[in-house]
């Protein structure tokens, strides 16, 4: 049975289809609601449910608490509907005329840029060409009907390859396959662009901190290699700042990128973090928790916008840090939230 879905404060109506969660459904008639996972865990998608009953489905309940489905919250990428709908939640406007496409591609080359972390460009076919904002993903198409989610990381201007950052997990199925069995010419498929990390307007061109760790890094580089690339004829350049955290000096896989871009822009600052650096990375610089760092630098987020990008600890350590303890508003504060996937999921 189908239902209807009123959002406000827009007033659009959608139609649900049996099966669909409101995502799905709001993406397939055009509306572009806030989303990043698309399995429960990062609760971007967090919205009120004002009237109507819906099936939760499957989410994290660090993401979806008691407490928040008490007050009305769901979690719309899981959500699935009951009856008829009235809904709140922002809509994105900047993405609602890119067409989610599903195409087929080559692997063109593989880069190992790390021990774990593996660089693949996809080639498209010739009459195509993948519109995305900044900072968004595909899903790989699996043949058993699974997909793997990347973050796209070259810039929408640079678009001759879709660059992708794989990190070898354990039990990663797709993963595991790039680091043993892949090979240059294999065909895949994928669909995207998807999620809603991408760099908003600042008031007054304000100032911006990016927040990685690990390969969260690869969003990051589509969106200031897009920023670098706007500001060429721009006299008026925001701030920018780079903190990118991991384990070891070896985890930093591409870390000469930020360095250059360090050296040829005045306005933007790199500032690596290492959690647990090893005798022999012979470290001096920032160690401990990478939004520790942004704390230790900055005493007021007041006037600043956050992306963050990587595990959900510390995406959801940054968001209850920075709002609570540095005054960072909470509509500043944008992030993409990386789940590994194993065989089971």
């Amino acid at each position: 049975m189908s239902y209807q879905i009123v959002i406000q404060p827009s007033g659009h109506v959608i139609q649900v289809e049996p099966g669909e969660t409101i995502l799905d459904a709001a993406l397939r008639e055009g509306f572009s609601l806030p989303y990043g996972c698309r399995n429960g865990s990062c609760g971007v998608c967090k919205g009120k449910i004002i009237q109507g009953k819906v099936d939760y489905g499957r989410y994290n309940e660090e993401t979806l608490s008691k407490e928040d489905i008490e007050a009305g919250d769901a979690l719309f990428c899981s959500a699935s509907p009951l009856s008829d709908l009235i809904i709140e939640c922002h809509e994105i406007s900047a993405i609602k005329d890119i067409e989610i496409k599903t195409l087929p591609c080559r692997v063109e080359k593989l880069e190992l840029v790390a021990p774990d972390v593996m660089v693949i460009f996809l080639k498209l076919p010739a009459n195509q060409r993948l519109q995305f904002l900044a900072g968004q993903y595909i899903d790989i198409l699996l043949k058993d009907g699974k997909r793997r989610s990347f973050s796209i990381a070259n810039a929408p201007q640079d678009d001759e390859f879709l660059q992708l950052h794989a990190r070898n997990y354990p039990g990663g199925v797709f993963t595991e396959h790039v680091f043993t069995t892949m090979k240059v010419k294999d065909m895949l498929r994928f669909r995207g662009p998807l999620g809603s990390f991408f760099l908003r307007d600042t008031p007054g061109n304000g100032p911006i901190i990016f927040l990685a760790s690990g390969t969260g890094f690869a969003p990051i580089k589509s969106i200031l290699e897009y920023v670098f690339f706007q500001e060429r004829t721009r006299e008026n350049k925001r701030k920018m700042i780079l903190y990118w955290g991991a384990r070891t000096k070896a985890d930093l896989y591409l870390t000469d990128l930020p360095e250059q871009w360090q050296r040829e822009h005045d306005n933007f600052t790199y500032v690596p973090v290492l959690s647990e650096p090893l005798e022999s990375d012979h470290w001096e610089g920032g160690t401990g928790l990478v939004h520790q760092a942004v704390m230790r630098d900055f005493d007021d987020l007041s006037a600043y916008q956050v992306y963050a990008c990587g595990t959900p600890l510390m995406v959801k350590a940054a968001y209850h840090d920075f709002t609570t303890q540095c005054g960072l508003p909470k509509d500043a504060f944008f992030s993409d939230v990386f789940t590994p996937s194993t065989s089971n999921a």
